[in-house]
């Protein structure tokens, strides 16, 4: 139980940043300043946060072997996450439209079949760990994705960055 509340934290942390972002992010392109792109310092912040994550998840994971259908649900997960990346690149997956940037819309596969691509496969993913990781924690990561996939589709123009650096 003494782990419970950091790691409970950890798997909360990002969603602040990223609501923060999304809802304000003029305030994120004036933080990072001239001749930073704001894209990838909210790439590298979210890849340091990433590993905070994995970390606590691993504090209090139980390493078994797999059931196929966990490894199966994973991989499918990654390949959804990994797919979205590719079409993206790093200024689509990392709210540059939302910085004020001219992100084309993309229609591939897996965008116009699943909603919200992304995060469904983070789910995907998270819900396969549960052979290794107690259900509270999975639980709290996917609360916190939904939470977004929430804020995320209320999209108003009037709140993007005016200009990027």
């Amino acid at each position: 139980m003494a782990m419970g509340l950091p790691v409970g934290a950890a798997m909360l942390l990002p969603f602040p940043f990223y609501y923060l972002l999304w809802t304000y992010p003029q305030a994120w392109v004036d933080l990072c300043g001239q001749g930073v792109e704001p894209c990838r310092r909210m790439a590298l912040v979210s890849h340091a946060i990433k590993a905070v994550q994995l970390l606590a998840l691993l504090s209090v994971a139980r390493f078994c072997w797999p059931p196929w259908y966990c490894c199966l649900l994973f991989a499918a997960g990654q390949f959804l996450n990994f797919r979205v990346y590719q079409l993206l690149g790093e200024p689509g997956t990392y709210y540059g439209v939302r910085f004020g940037k001219n992100i084309p819309w993309v229609t591939k596969f897996p965008f116009g079949y699943i909603k919200d691509p992304q995060y469904v496969g983070s789910i995907m993913s998270l819900v396969a760990c549960l052979c290794w990781v107690p259900f509270q924690y999975v639980l709290l990561w996917c609360i916190g994705y939904l939470f977004m996939m929430k804020i995320e589709s209320k999209e108003d123009p009037s709140t993007r960055a005016k200009h990027v650096l």
